[in-house]
C-alpha cells in the first residue's frame, strides 16, 4: 500500500512538472522575434582594414555577424567584434536571435578602401515639430565611415553611421553650435565638413487650450513661493493621460503655502460662452487643495479663484473648476495654479496637463434641484469604511430633535453654482461654540459664502467650491473633521452616488472613518420671482427713511428728486434665473459725499459699481432676500444691516433685506434697519 502511494505521488509531480513547463513555453510562444537589429561600424585608420563591428538590437539573446567575405562569428549581446578586410565592397549580415529562436536578419553595405574619402555631401535637416532635434546624415567617395560630432557637449564621442544612413539628435538648449562631419576611410587620410547651426528658442505665445505638447511654444513658468515647474515626459503615461508631455510642479522643502506657478496667455480668457476649466492633475496625495486662479494681466487685484481637491493619489484625474460666476466685464489673462494649496512645501512632486476652458453640459445638471437630508433613521452616520455607519447613526429620535437640520436645503444651480441655505437656525455643535443644539447659523458655514460645483459622473463624484459650502454636516470634510469654523476649507470632494432622480447617497473619507448621508430632492429649481430686471419706481416716496419700518417721515424723495436723480432711477437691480445678482448702473448713478462725490450723478465708485460677482438668497418663509458679493445692494448702497456706510471700502460681504412682492410680483417693497430707529425703504418695480 505504503508502495502505490510513493508511486502515485512520483506520477502526480510528473504530471504537475509537466503541466508547468507547457505552461511556460506556451508563453514564450507570444515572444516576437528581435526587433530594431542595427550594428554600427568604426574603421582604424591605418591601413589595415581592421574594422570594429558592434551589433544591437530588442529582444536578442546572440548575434552572428556574416563578414560578408565567407567567415563569420557568433555573439552574445554584450559582445563586439573586429575584422580586417581587404579593400572592396561587402555585404555584412547581421542575425539577431531570440530566446525563443526566433530571428531578425539585416545586411548593410561595407565599403573598405584606403583612399580619402572625396565629394563629402552633407544634409542637415531640423524637425518640423521640433526644432531642438536635427538629422544629419552624409555621403563621400571611397568613405567607410561617418563620424558626427554635434557640438553640445565636451569631450564628445562622435556618433558613427555609415554613408548615407541618418543620425538624429536632441539639444537639449537653444544656442548656436558647431556640428562637424568627418568622413573616413581605412586609411589615415579624413575629409571633413563643419558647420554652425542655430536652435531657435520656443517663442510661440500660450494660448488655450494648453497641452504642453507643442517645442515651438513658450511654455515660461512664473514660478513663486518656492516652486519650481517645467515641461517634462510624462512619466506616467497611462489611464486618462497618455500624452507625451506634461507640466511638472516641485513645491520644495518649505516652499511658502501660497507657493505656485503661471502661464501668460497671448489673449485675454473668454468666458463668455464657457465658464468651467477642467485641468488633468497628478498628485502624490489624496485631499491635496489645487487652487485654480486666473488674474488680469496688469492688475492682480481684478481676478478670481477656485478650489477643487484631489481625490485619488498616485494617478491622473481631471479636476473641474466653476469660474460661472466671473465678472466677465473684467479682462483675464494670467492663469495660476497652486498645489497642496495651505500647507507648507514637503518636497512633493506634482504633474498637470490639458487645461482647457468649457461650457457647462447642456440641459443642466442632473444635481440640479433642492435637497435635504432624509427625515428618517440611517439617514446620517459615520462608521470606519465606505457605507458603514456602524459607529453612529441617526435614529427617529434624532430626526425629531434636529428638525432644525432636516429642513437645511442644499441647492444646486445649473450654472454651476450652490448655496446652502439654513434658514434662521440648523443644529450647531460645541466645535462651532454651540452646545449641540439648535442655533443661529455659524460663519462660514452659514450659507453667506459664493459657492459653485462640479460634478464627474465618470468618477462619482462632487466637489464644492466656496469656503463654508458643504453637503450633511460642516465638520467632516477630505481627510478630517473640523475642530474651528476657521479652518474650513475652500473646497470638499464627496463620492455620490443617484440612486435615482431624486435621491442621492453622499460618502465622505474624513480620514480613519466615513460619514455617510442619504439626501432627497424636495424641489426642482424653479423661476424665482426676483429673476428678471428691477428698477426704482419713478415715482414720489420710492426711497425715504424714517423711525420705523415703512415710516418715511424723516425724508422721502419727491417728484423733483426724481427728475434730479434721473442717472440713481434709471439703475436696474438684475436678478438671474441661476441665483447670481448684478448692479447694472451705467456711465453713471447717484454718488454722494462719503462715496467721494458732491451729492450729484457721477461715474459709480467702487465697490458699489457692479464689478464683483453676486449672488441672492432668499428665504420665503422669513420674508428677507440676501445679496452675496461686496457692493451688492439694492437701493442706495450706504444702508446696511445695522449702519450706514461712511467709507465704501467697509462694504460688507453680504446685505439682508426685508421685502415683500406684490400686483403679480412686478412691485418690490424692501426695508433694510440701519440701526437705533432708523429704517430705510425703496419701491422697485420690475422692467
Amino acid at each position: 500500500m505504503l508502495k502505490n502511494s510513493f508511486a502515485f505521488l512520483f506520477i502526480l509531480l510528473l504530471a504537475i512538472a509537466c503541466v508547468t513547463d507547457e505552461d511556460k513555453f506556451y508563453s514564450l510562444d507570444y515572444i516576437t522575434a528581435p526587433q530594431n537589429v542595427n550594428a554600427v561600424f568604426d574603421v582604424t585608420q591605418d591601413n589595415t582594414g581592421l574594422v570594429s563591428i558592434f551589433p544591437n538590437a530588442e529582444g536578442a539573446a546572440s548575434y552572428l555577424v556574416e563578414f560578408g567575405d565567407g567567415e563569420s562569428e557568433e555573439l552574445s549581446t554584450l559582445e563586439s567584434t573586429t575584422h580586417i578586410y581587404p579593400e572592396g565592397v561587402y555585404q555584412v549580415e547581421i542575425t539577431a536571435t531570440g530566446i525563443t529562436g526566433l530571428t531578425t536578419k539585416i545586411t548593410k553595405e561595407l565599403n573598405v578602401t584606403f583612399k580619402a574619402p572625396e565629394n563629402l555631401v552633407v544634409t542637415i535637416t531640423k524637425d518640423d515639430t521640433n526644432p531642438k532635434i536635427v538629422k544629419v546624415s552624409a555621403t563621400a567617395t571611397f568613405a567607410t565611415v561617418i563620424d558626427i560630432y554635434f557640438g553640445d557637449v565636451e569631450n564628445e564621442e562622435p556618433t558613427h553611421v555609415l554613408p548615407g544612413e541618418e543620425a538624429t539628435h536632441t539639444y537639449s538648449e537653444p544656442g548656436d553650435y558647431e556640428l562637424k562631419v568627418i568622413a573616413k576611410s581605412a586609411g589615415a587620410a579624413t575629409t571633413a565638413y563643419t558647420e554652425t547651426i542655430t536652435i531657435d528658442a520656443a517663442s510661440d505665445p500660450v494660448n488655450l487650450p494648453v497641452s504642453f505638447e507643442s517645442y515651438t511654444v513658450n511654455y515660461a513658468f512664473g514660478d513663486f513661493g518656492g516652486v519650481a515647474s517645467e515641461v517634462i515626459d510624462n512619466p506616467d503615461a497611462n489611464g486618462m493621460n497618455t500624452s507625451a508631455r506634461v507640466a511638472q510642479l516641485v513645491k520644495s522643502e518649505g516652499a511658502e503655502v501660497w507657493g505656485g506657478t503661471l502661464l501668460t496667455l497671448e489673449n485675454p480668457i473668454d468666458f463668455s460662452t464657457k465658464q468651467i476649466f477642467k485641468v488633468k492633475t497628478w498628485s502624490p496625495k489624496v485631499g491635496a487643495v489645487v487652487k485654480l486662479k486666473v488674474e488680469n494681466l496688469n492688475d492682480g487685484a481684478i481676478s478670481m479663484e477656485v478650489d477643487a481637491a484631489t481625490t485619488v493619489a498616485n494617478e491622473w484625474e481631471e479636476l473641474s473648476f466653476n469660474f460661472s460666476t466671473i465678472d466677465i466685464n473684467n479682462e483675464y489673462q494670467k492663469v495660476v495654479i497652486f498645489f497642496d494649496f495651505g500647507n507648507t512645501g514637503d518636497g512633493s512632486t506634482y504633474y498637470f496637463d490639458d487645461i482647457k476652458l468649457t461650457a457647462a453640459p447642456s440641459g443642466g445638471s442632473p444635481l440640479a434641484g433642492i435637497w435635504q437630508v432624509a427625515p428618517e433613521a440611517g439617514s446620517i452616520g459615520v462608521g470606519p469604511n465606505f457605507g458603514d455607519i456602524s459607529w453612529w447613526a441617526i435614529d427617529a429620535a434624532g430626526v425629531a430633535d434636529r428638525s432644525c437640520f432636516f429642513d437645511d436645503q442644499y441647492i444646486f444651480y445649473n450654472n454651476g453654482t450652490f448655496s446652502n441655505v439654513l434658514g434662521a437656525d440648523t443644529w450647531i455643535e460645541g466645535w462651532q461654540g454651540g452646545s449641540d443644539a439648535c442655533g443661529a447659523p455659524v460663519a462660514p458655514h452659514d450659507g453667506s459664502a459664493m459657492a459653485a460645483f462640479s460634478y464627474d459622473a465618470g468618477a462619482g463624484t462632487v466637489t464644492l467650491n466656496g469656503k463654508g459650502a458643504f453637503l450633511g454636516i460642516p465638520k467632516a470634510y477630505n481627510g478630517g473633521e473640523l475642530a474651528n469654523p476657521a479652518d474650513a476649507p475652500e473646497a470638499i470632494t464627496y463620492q455620490i452616488e443617484l440612486v435615482d432622480d431624486n435621491t442621492m447617497i453622499v460618502n465622505i473619507d474624513i480620514g480613519g472613518g466615513w460619514w455617510r448621508y442619504k439626501l432627497i430632492k424636495t424641489a426642482d429649481i424653479a423661476a424665482s420671482p426676483f429673476e428678471g430686471s428691477w428698477k426704482i419706481a419713478p415715482e414720489a416716496a420710492a426711497i425715504g427713511v424714517g423711525p420705523g419700518q415703512g415710516d418715511m417721515s424723516w425724508w422721502a424723495i419727491d417728484a423733483a428728486g426724481v427728475t434730479d436723480r434721473a442717472c440713481l432711477f434709471d439703475d436696474a437691480y438684475i436678478f438671474g434665473a441661476d441665483g447670481s445678482f448684478t448692479n447694472d448702473l451705467g456711465t453713471d448713478t447717484w454718488v454722494e459725499g462719503w462715496q467721494g462725490g458732491s451729492d450729484a450723478c457721477g461715474a459709480p465708485v467702487a465697490p458699489h459699481d457692479g464689478s464683483n460677482a453676486a449672488t441672492y438668497t432668499y428665504d420665503a418663509g422669513a420674508g428677507t432676500l440676501t445679496l452675496n458679493g461686496k457692493g451688492a445692494y439694492l437701493g442706495i448702497p450706504k444702508a446696511i444691516n445695522g449702519a450706514e456706510l461712511g467709507d465704501p471700502a467697509n462694504a460688507p460681504e453680504s446685505v439682508t433685506y426685508i421685502v415683500e412682492l406684490s400686483e403679480d410680483e412686478t412691485v418690490m417693497t424692501v426695508d433694510i434697519h440701519v440701526g437705533g430707529e432708523a429704517w430705510w425703504r425703496f419701491k422697485l418695480v420690475k422692467n
